[in-house]
């Protein structure tokens, strides 16, 4: 039983998850995706034309409903691979890639057409994209090359990622990546757990909660920044515009039905930004740790200060997120994440400084590390932080955003990367800097 076990785990493939980081090599790839896309959008019209159509009688009606048939038999691809292998210009992988590519589109038309969410029409490949196939990818440190034709190749940097990176590119570590003019989509096989199973152990992430960005810590991530800037424009825009109807029409029939109306977009836009930040955070960690704040209880006399706390999306976002916890915010921002030392006046500065260890370190990281701690039940402790925090924090580590589009796209883009604020250790100094940008 136990030899069957083990032959069992090899063969059947673990969870994959897909990450996006953005290129520069459009230039070098745009010849390849044009041939792709014309190539798999003529497999398509070939397959199409296979399709015959079966007449079913709706049970209880006298209509009948068609439903479709093509070939996907062995003969009938080999032949149009040997059909579209004349003449190609790349490598003999890409037409196997997009040959596979045209049967997968047919099947999820085929399979959309019978629930009734597709008409009668052959589906066409409209974007730009190629699927590489696993024989011309090679992952050389933190690049990954890939072959267009026999001889000539693309390198894509892969060192600003956000994601740890298998060693390899099998079936255990880098699936086949998608290439666009402007991004890779990387998918990776998430390794199985110690007990065996294909389930890995729950990854944790602290989140700090501000009025423009949430700051995510990790040891095995490191810092991650999500830009909530757009968040906040639909509150503040429409704030605006709500304002001025009251001004103009005030107390009206007329007045009500538009600020009802300025209400309910600026609830359907603000809800579809929340939902794009907390699947971003749900592929980040399956446990996500964020501060238990009160809104209500951080007013002040200030009214600009009370719109800004009152327009706050974290408790949404934080119950959109599957595994969300709750962690007491009390001293994360003003405690000194190394050694726990308290700033009782940090005189609203972005950069928190200590003066019993002399660390120096983003306000927002320190929180979020503060808040890691706290969440895991550790204590602050000089040792423990050099040896597990400072490493997830010197290089390569990035900030993130995401953007969805429409739910029928082939590809999605689920972030974009740049780069972020870092501090390293100065062992001369024995203090922590901020490194170059």
């Amino acid at each position: 039983m136990a030899g069957d076990a083990a032959i069992r785990l090899e063969v059947e493939p673990g969870p994959i998850r897909t990450y996006t980081l953005k290129h520069d090599r459009g230039d070098e790839v745009l010849p390849l995706l044009i041939a792709y896309r014309k190539v798999l959008d003529s497999m398509l019209d070939d397959i199409w034309g296979t399709v015959t159509w079966k007449a079913v009688k709706i049970p209880g009606k006298k209509q009948f409903r068609l439903f479709p048939r093509y070939r996907k038999d062995k003969a009938f691809r080999k032949s149009l691979r040997d059909k579209y292998l004349e003449g190609w210009a790349f490598a003999a992988h890409w037409v196997d890639s997009a040959l596979a590519t045209a049967f997968s589109i047919m099947k999820s038309w085929r399979k959309n057409y019978n629930k009734g969410y597709r008409k009668r029409r052959r589906p066409v490949a409209r974007r730009l994209f190629a699927r590489a196939p696993q024989d011309v990818c090679k992952l050389e440190g933190d690049k990954l090359r890939v072959t267009l034709e026999p001889g000539k190749f693309v390198w894509f940097d892969l060192s600003r990622r956000y994601f740890p990176l298998p060693k390899e590119v099998s079936s255990r570590g880098i699936g086949e990546p998608v290439i666009t003019p402007e991004r890779i989509h990387i998918p990776i096989h998430v390794p199985p757990g110690r007990d065996g199973t294909t389930k890995p152990p729950a990854r944790k992430m602290a989140w700090d909660s501000n009025l423009l960005s949430l700051d995510g810590y990790s040891p095995e991530t490191g810092w991650v920044r999500i830009d909530t800037r757009a968040l906040a424009t639909v509150h503040i825009s429409s704030f605006e515009k709500r304002r001025s109807v009251q001004r103009k029409l005030k107390g009206s029939r007329r007045g009500r039905r538009v600020l009802a109306k300025y209400s309910r977009r600026e609830r359907n836009s603000a809800r579809k930004h929340v939902i794009e930040i907390a699947r971003v955070i749900g592929s980040l960690a399956e446990v996500n740790g964020f501060e238990e704040l009160r809104p209500r209880r951080m007013l002040r006399r200030s009214r600009a200060w009370n719109r800004m706390i009152m327009r706050a999306d974290w408790r949404s976002i934080a119950k959109r997120v599957e595994g969300a916890v709750e962690v007491p915010p009390q001293h994360t921002s003003d405690a000194c994440s190394r050694c726990g030392w308290v700033n009782r006046d940090l005189r609203g500065s972005t950069v928190f400084r200590c003066e019993r260890c002399g660390l120096t370190i983003d306000r927002q990281l320190n929180a979020a590390i503060n808040l890691y701690l706290r969440m895991e039940g550790v204590p602050h402790r000089r040792e423990r932080w050099d040896e597990n925090v400072l490493p997830s924090l010197v290089g390569g580590y990035l900030l993130t955003g995401a953007e969805r589009r429409g739910p029928d796209e082939l590809v999605r883009g689920l972030y974009d990367a740049v780069k972020p604020k870092l501090y390293a250790y100065d062992r001369h100094t024995d203090a922590y800097l901020r490194a170059p940008t």
